[in-house]
């Protein structure tokens, strides 16, 4: 019944904005939405283990990262306010439109049992987020939202082939759904031939959430051109969506034949990314879209995680929880430094400690963050990975990986030192005027603040839903 009246209640609120006259209705209907959400998401936690309507479960899994999102969302609805505050009333209304049909169609993909259900909402993500690549009306953001729209519908359809295949696997079997509880009980059985089929293309379509190699192209162009606040919420929230698809995916087939294969294919996954991330960050003249390959990086090494096994699936999960609030906290400083420095080249980008100190000193600690070192709490999955690939002997794997990560390191510093500390290469073609209020920056702040403590104390309550998370997908 609760989760009835959320769905209709957050699509009515969405589909109401088109039709408000003043930006303080929006906004009130934004606010209001925001409260359902966090409202619904304290009561998934009194509903733990249940399973609602038939294809939703608010499961450890689910209910962990909707949690994640429904913080993320407050910070990204009251930095949306600010980004929009200029803009027409109709553009106003359609960015918040699609902001509300987004959030809601990632919170029923986090709390789907059901890989039918979990496409149909992964799609319609595809259409909600398009409206929000598309906000500033460029060229360029023209482009990427053509490219994000045409290659995400690309990748769900391949991601459709993969269910049909699973859907061939269980016919003739008393299982007559594709919940994953069913896929799982099937797989122990079925053809290896027909789960690798299955698993490759449901990979590789729903990579295209997760910003994994090989579909990880149109993540890094919207994260690129998006607003911020909005970058913030594709990776963190959107990629968080393909990385539970894939997690579910991975643990129902975990029990078959094909086990090893997909560890092997994650690898090899994990590590082209890193190379990928590595080659494009190392020659990057554009700080927005070097973190959004900084995105691609970390993904990598949540695939190798998963391959790796062991400690690796907490590391994979835990990884995912502090990149979430780490790379948020990034993206929205992105709009800062554009509104103070007037652009985000790195050629025209320079002394921004100098012009405002309360956003340099989030940069400086999101990098410091996202490049694992302490007292990040990065450094704490990274080395848990590290330990799981000597452990099994992936001698190979981890030197590649450590020194791709290497190459990342020195790519990321030198960029955001240079924007930091230095002054600009090239004269910029416009002075911004806008002044910021440090109070701006509280919100990422207390995203840092949570990824430091994470690294020293991970609360018990937290522990327990990851290793409950494992042990229910791999036992």
């Amino acid at each position: 019944m609760i989760l009835n009246l959320f769905f209709i209640i957050s699509a009515l609120l969405g589909f109401s904005i088109f039709f408000s006259k003043s930006k303080t209705l929006t906004k009130i209907i934004v606010i209001f939405f925001g409260i359902l959400h966090i409202s619904f998401t304290v009561y998934t936690w009194t509903r733990i283990g249940i399973t609602d309507l038939i294809y939703f479960t608010y499961d450890n899994l689910a209910v962990l990262f909707l949690s994640i999102l429904s913080i993320i969302v407050t910070a990204v609805i009251y930095h949306g306010f600010i980004y929009v505050s200029k803009d027409a009333l109709r553009k106003y209304n359609i960015y918040h439109s699609s902001l509300i049909l987004l959030v809601t169609c990632m919170t029923g993909a986090y709390l789907s049992n059901n890989l039918a259900a979990l496409w149909i909402f992964a799609e319609a993500t595809t259409l909600a987020v398009a409206g929000l690549i598309y906000h500033d009306r460029t060229t360029v953001s023209l482009e990427a939202t053509w490219k994000y729209v045409f290659l995400s519908s690309v990748g769900i359809t391949l991601a459709f082939i993969g269910i049909l295949f699973i859907s061939m696997m269980m016919n003739g079997t008393p299982y007559n759904d594709l919940s994953f509880a069913s896929i799982s009980e099937v797989a122990v059985n079925a053809k290896p031939l027909y789960l690798k089929i299955a698993f490759l293309f449901i990979f590789v379509g729903f990579g295209t959430k997760m910003e994994i190699f090989p579909m990880h192209t149109i993540g890094i162009d919207a994260n690129a051109v998006a607003p911020s606040p909005i970058g913030a919420l594709i990776s963190s929230g959107l990629v968080n969506m393909g990385f539970i698809t894939l997690l579910r995916v991975y643990g129902a087939l975990s029990g078959s034949d094909i086990f090893e294969w997909m560890n092997k294919i994650l690898i090899i996954v994990g590590l082209l990314s890193l190379l990928t991330a590595a080659g494009y960050m190392l020659k990057a003249k554009h700080l927005k879209r070097m973190f959004a390959y900084s995105t691609l990086e970390n993904m990598g090494l949540v695939a190798i995680a998963l391959g790796v096994g062991g400690n690796g699936y907490y590391a994979a999960i835990l990884l995912l929880i502090l990149h979430s609030f780490i790379k948020s906290s990034l993206f929205i400083q992105m709009n800062q430094l554009y509104r103070v420095q007037g652009t985000l080249w790195l050629d025209n980008s320079g002394r921004y400690l100098k012009t405002f100190p309360a956003g340099a000193l989030v940069l400086i600690i999101g990098a410091v963050s996202i490049m694992a070192f302490p007292p990040s709490g990065l450094f704490l999955t990274e080395m848990m990975i590290f330990k799981a690939l000597v452990l099994n002997g992936n001698w190979f794997v981890l030197i590649s990986a450590a020194f791709l990560l290497c190459c990342i390191i020195y790519a990321t510093t030198i960029r955001v030192m240079h924007v930091v500390f230095s002054p600009p290469r090239e004269k910029p073609d416009f002075v911004a005027d806008e002044k910021v209020s440090p109070y701006e920056t509280v919100s990422q702040y207390i995203f840092l603040t949570i990824i430091i403590v994470l690294c020293f104390y991970q609360p018990p309550f937290l522990k327990g839903m990851i290793e409950q998370t494992v042990k229910i997908l791999f036992n």
